[in-house]
């Protein structure tokens, strides 16, 4: 028996590496993104040439016309569609036996293509993966006398209903030939909603004809002090240069903005219905406001119009005139989108006002509403029964369940701190769609681990039960546009999330995460086709902050092969006249390194600074009578700044062995001070990985290991420092501004793999 089982184990360690490097080949072969729920390749190609017709059932008239645009440009020319099926067709056939929803089935041989389907958008979905199967030039519009697909068969369906992406164009505008791409790329990878955020305080961005002022007044603003961040952040990167044709000049003033009119907007609907994907307008309210009330004060409980504490003043939930306008607003849109999904925010509302007001007094005694929460569900229910009135589903960030909310009512949640929201509206009985801020905010810097979090985000809370589960139809990656202020700078922050997304959105299947990289990598070199500005893949392994004793170096292995790495050492922004990078580049003193990839077009990614610096290794400290942990001071208070902390007072005080939150702190803004000494085991060069949001500072000794302070979303930093073996001071300060925290440290030695401290490590 136990020379069978060692054949048996043989055989299966060949089987297994036989399989690794079938699927291997499958992936490059087939670099499809989102993969096929199932997908066997074939042997030969189909080729599309001058005998090649398409037929369609009479029901796939329109997709037949846009698989016979997509050849067009490959083509130069465009093929018949006929009623005849005989060899050489591409055949778009109804079939009633895939009953899933937007399922389609993909058959090529050498003799036909079927694409099988039993909805229109099964077979626009196939017309998608046949694009990606075709050859890049198509993209370019590079003709040929013939285009080849492999042959393969393909069944496929998705696993969620909602594959939403989200534009935020009242932050920055976007051109309706911008939206027209952006729904392209989505089609593409098979997306299938998009949420418009058409209004906000910075602008207002679609024509309501009742109301002109809407867009004579609110569509246009001087320049802000986001503009102005964006001007600043220009001087190094162009992607921040503000798109021009959105800037004006009227009576003598400067001028940003821009709106779409109503039949603009109609062909855009148009646009993206051609390739089944559902535009979902949101004008947001309550809140939110501050363009239109700057044009209709009557809005206002008392005609200010001004910030708040954190927000800016709603509208008047207390008069009837606000009921009429938003009913007069909505009726418009309603006639411009055909969805029958409206999203009305109803997102930050500062409340205060509304307190105050008489006319909101009477309403909340009148109706026995019991507080401002609660009015403002009044406000919510009573325009979702509007909505229902015109045969339309109301959505709104999940804020609005505080207050009390109809279970027919669509909860998109957002605010990752507020973890149970999701589920307290799937017990309340309304269905969620899940955009939380972390990973799904595509506004967020993305780093070198945005792909893989957003590839493996689960949108089920794990709290719901198998029948809860089937409340989440979803999850969608929202795009704020506050310091996106062009259209370059838009596909640098989506994309490549968007393609992570749409593959854990459609095939969910998290072990197929190292072949998504390697088909992603072949999927570049369409998006250079397509010129879609992405994020260049991450230089791997690389600090903020390094030390050396002796001699330091730098050595970089590039994501793709194409790729040229270039630096300076004079502090100026690497450019395509910059050195390349040598194989190892030897450093002997003091300086900064500023390193960045380009394409063979010369666009730069992004703009790597490792700092070096020559360090004596740090004796350690002698104390005595440690005790494990680290002794902990915890401040109920907002900071900006870590530094702050000192001159506020203590709230508490707690002692842990590791570098994390209690469950204990409830607080939404507050800061913790962790201080005691590490112990570390050796001598060597320890490097120190700080994830914070908000801030974090980490110092050893007297030293500034890694500086990852102020208020910002996660992030993380890095450094090092040559230590030797024993105790070290050890201080790391953190703060919360609000909105959720993250806050994670892990730390390496002499290059070997990161990892967790050991709680063992930390004294105090």
């Amino acid at each position: 028996m136990k020379i069978i089982s060692k054949y048996l184990l043989a055989g299966a360690s060949i089987f297994t590496c036989f399989s690794a490097a079938l699927a291997q080949e499958t992936a490059s072969r087939f670099p499809l993104i989102p993969y096929p729920t199932q997908l066997v390749a074939g042997k030969g190609t189909f080729i599309i040439g001058n005998k090649t017709s398409i037929v369609a059932a009479k029901q796939f008239t329109d997709e037949a016309n846009q698989l016979d645009l997509l050849l067009l440009k490959g083509l130069g020319r465009k093929l018949p569609i006929t009623k005849s099926n005989k060899p050489g067709t591409i055949n778009l056939v109804y079939d009633a036996s895939l009953t899933a929803s937007e399922a389609y089935k993909l058959t090529v041989s050498k003799q036909q293509v079927i694409i099988a389907a039993k909805d229109a958008a099964g077979i626009f979905h196939g017309i998608e993966t046949i694009r990606q199967l075709l050859p890049v030039s198509v993209e370019k519009n590079k003709v040929s006398k013939t285009l080849l697909l492999p042959a393969v068969t393909i069944q496929d369906q998705p696993a969620y209903a909602w594959r939403g992406m989200h534009l935020d164009v009242s932050r920055h505008f976007f051109s309706v030939a911008y939206l027209k791409k952006f729904i392209d790329r989505m089609a593409l990878y098979k997306m299938n909603k998009l949420h418009l955020h058409l209004t906000d305080d910075q602008g207002w961005r679609i024509e309501i004809k009742k109301y002109p002022k809407l867009t004579e007044e609110g569509a246009w603003r001087t320049f802000n002090n986001q503009d102005s961040a964006c001007m600043k952040k220009a001087k190094d990167n162009p992607d921040f240069v503000i798109d021009k044709e959105h800037i004006v000049q009227r009576n003598g003033k400067t001028m940003y903005g821009g709106f779409y009119t109503q039949q603009e907007m109609k062909g855009v609907v148009a646009y993206a219905t051609a390739r089944h994907i559902d535009i979902i307008p949101e004008i947001d309210m309550p809140g939110h406001m501050m363009a239109a009330i700057n044009s209709y004060p009557f809005l206002t409980c008392n005609g200010e119009n001004s910030w708040g504490t954190l927000f800016t003043k709603p509208i008047c939930p207390g008069l009837e005139s606000t009921y009429e306008f938003a009913q007069n607003v909505y009726s418009e849109i309603m006639d411009i989108f055909p969805s029958q999904y409206i999203h009305i925010g109803g997102d930050e509302v500062d409340r205060t006002d509304w307190g105050k007001s008489a006319d909101c007094k009477a309403l909340m005694e009148r109706e026995g509403i019991k507080d401002l929460p609660a009015l403002q569900s009044y406000f919510i229910n009573r325009m979702e029964k509007f909505f229902n009135s015109k045969g339309r589903k109301l959505i709104g960030w999940d804020e609005i369940i505080e207050g009390g909310i109809s279970p027919t009512a669509i909860i998109m949640y957002w605010r990752t701190w507020v973890p149970d929201a999701p589920v307290k509206a799937v017990k309340n009985g309304n269905t969620v769609i899940m955009t939380p801020g972390e990973p799904l905010y595509f506004d967020n810097q993305p780093d070198q681990y945005s792909v893989d979090k957003v590839y493996h985000f689960n949108p089920i809370p794990k709290v719901l039960n198998a029948e809860e589960a089937k409340s989440i139809i979803g999850a969608q990656a929202n795009i704020w546009t506050e310091m996106i202020p062009s259209e370059k700078r838009a596909d640098y922050m989506y994309m490549p999330r968007l393609t992570a997304l749409a593959e854990m959105l459609w095939t969910n299947q998290p072990d197929k995460y190292d072949s998504y990289l390697k088909r992603l990598v072949k999927q570049y070199s369409r998006m250079d086709a397509m010129n879609i500005n992405y994020r260049l893949p991450d230089l791997p392994r690389l600090l903020n902050n390094y030390v050396f004793t002796d001699e330091g170096s730098l050595s970089i292995n590039k994501p793709l092969p194409s790729l040229i790495i270039r630096y300076t050492t004079d502090g100026s922004l690497p450019d395509t006249k910059s050195r390349e990078l040598p194989a190892v580049l030897s450093i002997t003193n003091n300086e900064l390194v500023r390193v960045a990839p380009f394409t063979a077009n010369g666009t730069r990614g992004d703009v790597y600074n490792l700092n070096y610096t020559k360090q004596y290794m740090l004796g350690p400290v002698k104390v005595r009578g440690t005790k494990p942990g680290l002794d902990c001071k915890y401040y109920k208070a907002y900071f900006k700044q870590t530094s702050l902390m000192k001159k506020t007072r203590v709230d508490s005080t707690f002692t842990t062995t590791a570098i994390e939150v209690p469950a204990t702190v409830k607080a939404p803004s507050f800061g913790i001070a962790y201080k005691g000494y590490i112990d570390v085991p050796a001598d060597g060069i320890y490097s120190f990985y700080l994830t914070a949001d908000d801030g974090a500072v980490l110092k050893i000794g007297p030293t500034l290991v890694v500086d990852n302070d102020g208020n910002h979303s996660a992030q993380e930093r890095s450094g090092q420092i040559a230590l030797k073996m024993g105790l070290h001071p050890f201080a790391l300060d953190f703060i919360e501004g609000g909105g959720g925290f993250t806050l994670k440290l892990q730390y390496s030695v002499n290059g070997s793999a990161r990892q967790d401290i050991p709680a063992e490590w930390f004294k105090n």
